[in-house]
């Protein structure tokens, strides 16, 4: 062999070197593409952390510049007093005007971001709506950016604070119409679902809207009845309807006002009673440790004896169960009573006086204290005022029975309750002859009034009650009270009625000396319900019980 050959022959040393030297050239490749990897992923990770959206645990006002402008607050868990003063919508333009700087919190009715540009209405109690707007501020470009992109993920109907600084502005489709707000700050209080049961902009119309728009091309969808009552607090954020409830607060408190003046004293009765209350009505029994308790159907029985306890004037305001599969537009199950009852001197048109002084000064403190409702209502559902007189307008049973059988009605011997049909025809014919939708029927027949009753003096078939309506429908049922105890005693077994042991102890307080006495029982939401000309009792019902529902 030639030593040339022999040299180009490499030693298993040289060529172990070789390949070692060819891998760290290698390990350093990928050594420098990991670093490389790893500082893009940092510089990713960085970028990511500058651009993300951290929750906001809002705790004082003085350190207001550490907390960033946007974000959703941490859960309000009542950590500290922030210091900061929340301001009223419906005050924006009398207490705050343009320049102010003010905290808003309320609803996101509506939210349009468009490139760099954002505007949104906040609604606040139902009633009152601002428009706030943001614009991308050129000069702090990255910050504007961050707060477009919060603005993007808000969803209608979440509960936002806002502050911002108030300008002129010319607003016509929100009720502050001169302001909008300039935002500064937003943060999410409590974030609505992205998917709602359905939108409280399409509830708030009007049923004659809806239908007139099912020709059209982009048709306005139905809301049935279940739909809105399944999610009855979303049904309750329409102004209308909240104002509805506001009127059934505003008819409790003039009711509570007018009987106050007129010497009346609030008391409260059990619901839990061992026997029923009225005679011929339905009602909801429970266990009461082993025995049979129900459900009061009125404070009937405990408003008497109140008058025996020296109570000469009573009200209450309560709730009331009716265990009746009354399938109907103004039939519940539970509703509110305002009932009272006062002691008589002579007759029981002293009672009837107390009671149309009360519903004149509900009639005209709806108009005059609460026309703002009143006007939100109306635009949805149309209503005039109630008419009624200035003295009572009393009925007595044979004009009533003569007007029915002179509107083509069967009134058989006359001692037959009103149909639902023959109380609209007498309405309507009161109206036409007394100019009134407000009127008393009196002198019902006995046979159809409970057994607690004064019968008529001259003729026992009739009665001293009443019922009052409003438009042709009942809304209050009273008498004056049978207060002699022999007498209730013979009432009871001529019905048929068992004196058990609820009914004892009532008796027996007349046995001790009680003052003649008279009342009645009125139904807040049928009066809210026909005062509104509303088409459902259940829309007057903050969350109506009916024989199909007990939920929510």
């Amino acid at each position: 062999m030639s030593s040339d050959v022999a040299g180009d022959q490499k030693t298993e040393e040289e060529k172990a070197a070789i390949k070692a030297e060819r891998e760290a050239r290698k390990a350093e490749k990928e050594r420098l593409k990991a670093e490389r990897k790893a500082e893009k992923a940092a510089q990713k990770a960085a970028q990511e952390e500058m651009n993300k959206i951290h929750p906001v645990t809002y705790l004082s006002q003085e350190d207001q510049d550490q907390y960033e402008p946007y974000g959703d607050y941490t859960c309000v868990m009542s950590r500290s007093q922030s210091g900061r003063v929340f301001s009223q919508v419906s005050d924006l333009g009398t207490k705050y005007v343009a320049g102010d700087t003010v905290w808003l919190r309320g609803r996101l009715q509506s939210i349009r971001v468009k490139g760099g540009s954002c505007f949104l209405v906040l609604r606040q109690d139902s009633f009152n709506t601002v428009q706030a707007c943001f614009f991308k501020d050129k000069e702090r470009p990255e910050e504007s950016q961050k707060m477009i992109k919060y603005l993007k993920t808000l969803t209608e109907e979440s509960i936002v604070d806002l502050s911002g600084t108030l300008v002129d502005a010319d607003v016509r489709s929100c009720s502050i119409q001169s302001l909008e707000l300039q935002i500064e700050r937003i943060h999410a209080v409590s974030a609505a679902s992205s998917q709602l049961p359905f939108l409280v902009e399409d509830a708030a119309r009007s049923d004659e809207e809806v239908e007139a728009s099912q020709d059209t091309d982009r048709p306005f969808p139905r809301l049935g009845q279940e739909l809105r009552l399944d999610n009855r607090w979303m049904d309750l954020r329409v102004p209308a309807n909240n104002g509805i409830m506001r009127i059934q607060s505003a008819i409790c408190q003039l009711f509570r006002e007018s009987l106050y003046s007129q010497g009346f004293m609030e008391i409260h009765t059990p619901k839990l009673i061992a026997g029923e209350s009225e005679s011929g009505a339905g009602v909801f029994t429970t266990d009461y440790f082993g025995t049979t308790a129900c459900l009061a159907q009125s404070p009937q029985l405990y408003k008497q004896m109140a008058i025996s306890s020296d109570m000469n004037r009573v009200f209450e305001v309560g709730p009331v169960f009716r265990a009746e599969k009354s399938h109907t537009r103004r039939h519940l199950c539970e509703f509110t009573g305002l009932d009272l009852e006062m002691a008589i001197n002579d007759h029981y048109m002293e009672t009837l006086e107390v009671i149309h002084k009360m519903f004149k000064h509900i009639f005209n403190g709806l108009e005059t204290r609460f026309a703002k409702e009143l006007s939100v209502i109306r635009e949805q559902y149309a209503s005039e005022p109630v008419e009624f007189t200035d003295e009572p307008c009393v009925l007595h049973w044979p004009e009533a029975m003569q007007i029915l059988k002179d509107k083509g009605f069967d009134m058989g011997d006359e001692l037959g309750d009103l149909t639902g049909a023959m109380e609209l025809a007498l309405g309507e014919a009161v109206k036409q002859k007394y100019g009134t939708d407000f009127f008393m029927l009196d002198k019902y027949p006995s046979v159809i009034r409970p057994f607690y009753t004064m019968p008529d003096p001259d003729d026992a078939n009739y009665s001293n009650s009443y019922d009052i309506f409003i438009r042709g429908q009942e809304i209050c049922s009273g008498a004056q009270r049978c207060h002699d105890p022999d007498m209730v005693l013979k009432i009871l077994e001529a019905k048929g009625v068992e004196a058990g042991e609820g009914l004892k102890s009532y008796v027996e307080s007349f046995r001790h000396g009680v003052s003649p006495h008279a009342g009645a029982g009125i139904g807040l939401e049928r009066v809210v319900f026909l005062y509104l000309g509303l088409d459902n009792v259940r829309k007057a019902s903050m969350f109506p019980r009916d024989p199909n529902r007990c939920t929510p």
